[in-house]
């Protein structure tokens, strides 16, 4: 039986424009068992819907802060 996917969401800190949003959804899109990564600027978050049986949520947030922001 297949997983049902999960979902988080995750404060950023630093993100100020489009291109600040695009990068942090590369960085989030490039974790294996990411399925959909939003990103928006104001409030400062990103929901990701993944699959926990590849990827979990350290491995969310390191590629957030390898992007070169911080998660709250």
């Amino acid at each position: 039986m297949a997983e049902v996917p999960a979902q988080e969401t995750l404060s950023i800190e630093g993100m100020s424009c489009g291109h600040c949003k695009a990068a942090v959804e590369r960085w989030l899109s490039a974790v294996k068992g990411v399925i959909e990564a939003k990103v928006t600027l104001n409030p400062g978050q990103a929901v990701v819907v993944y699959d926990p049986t590849q990827t979990d949520r350290e491995a969310l947030v390191k590629a957030v802060e390898d992007a070169g922001y911080s998660v709250k």
